[in-house]
């Protein structure tokens, strides 16, 4: 274990925390690895589920679900509690920190104060790292920014409790320590596994890439069935969901790639060099639907950019993805 915990920038909070709680433990890890080994990529639209009255899409598995799908698959000890009253909550954070004890947990965002004002929103699932205390103030390794922060406890123990969707519950979580042996490489089959399975062998329709054509027929029918500003609104939030709440579509994706990338050499296994750039391709296009779309909703090029278009871009990442994750499938069976 290292004595100082190493604070390190990461693309997405979960993947972030996690890497750097397992490098305390003395397991370099890299966030790709991580969010590989955690079967992050996932899709999900699910409009029976409303966020802020608008349908939930989801480009991860649930919050909480890389940090412990790691942590089971490389067979680490976790103790993760809950609370029902934030005096509780801050008194078990003291005792771990009053034992040297780096403790993530899970935050609502909004009540952050060390956020730009113009970044803060109510999303209740964002993980960081308390590593220690300086007077009053809590010492905060937060994986999205560069450096660490402080945070003064009254501010921490609010967004420990905040309400709505996914509400943390004082939520904290300490890595305990981690097996001397583990099998990487059967872990990293099983997590590519299970990602394949979800994205293409699913029969839910909400799911996978099942979900992105179902999205992409939603998508085409949204401006007569909503009207033009309601559909505007939806599709504004289909682009804050894909970009802005936890790296989003094409920047998983990314991530994926370059897990694939480490896993190729891992394995050693050449072919998954391949999907690792056709992955960072298909990113690339789902940041053109993000890009396009936006575009549409300033009413730039809006004769160029329809909705019918932007359900075509959806519906070729649906099929290249596809491809992508049964080659997988063939190349681990």
């Amino acid at each position: 274990m290292n004595p100082e915990f190493s604070h390190r920038q990461s693309a997405h909070c979960e993947s972030g925390v996690t890497a750097n709680l397992f490098r305390h433990q003395g397991i370099a890890l890299s966030e790709a690895m991580v969010f590989g080994l955690g079967s992050g990529l996932f899709f999900g639209y699910l409009p029976m589920v409303r966020i802020n009255a608008l349908p939930l899409i989801t480009f991860r598995n649930a919050p909480g679900g890389i940090f412990k799908r790691v942590t089971r698959r490389l067979g680490a000890r976790v103790k993760t509690s809950r609370f029902r009253r934030q005096a509780k909550a801050m008194a078990a954070l003291d005792r771990n920190l009053g034992k040297g004890i780096p403790t993530g947990l899970q935050t609502g965002v909004f009540w952050l104060p060390y956020f730009p004002p113009a970044l803060r929103f109510h999303f209740n699932a964002h993980n960081l790292v308390v590593t220690g205390k300086e007077g009053e103030d809590y010492r905060i390794s937060d994986p999205v920014l560069e450096e660490t922060v402080l945070c003064p406890p009254q501010d921490l123990a609010r967004a420990r409790f905040a309400k709505g969707a996914l509400a943390p519950r004082g939520r904290m979580f300490v890595l305990e320590g981690v097996s001397d042996h583990f099998d990487l490489p059967g872990a990293v089959r099983a997590a590519i596994r299970e990602t394949c399975r979800g994205m293409v062998k699913t029969p839910v329709p909400f799911i996978g890439v099942k979900g992105i054509r179902l999205l992409a027929r939603r998508l085409e029918q949204w401006p007569e069935k909503l009207g033009a500003r309601k559909a505007s609104l939806h599709l504004g939030h289909l682009i804050r969901m894909q970009e802005e709440i936890g790296t989003g579509g094409g920047g998983f994706r990314f991530i994926y790639a370059a897990f694939l990338q480490e896993v190729a050499e891992l394995l050693g296994e050449s072919r998954l060099q391949e999907l690792s750039r056709e992955m960072t391709a298909v990113g690339d296009r789902w940041r053109d639907f993000a890009l396009l779309g936006a575009r549409h909703i300033k009413g730039r090029g809006a004769e160029e950019i329809s909705y019918p278009s932007l359900a075509g871009i959806l519906r070729e990442c649906a099929d290249r993805e596809e491809q992508l994750f049964r080659k997988l499938l063939l190349i681990l069976a």
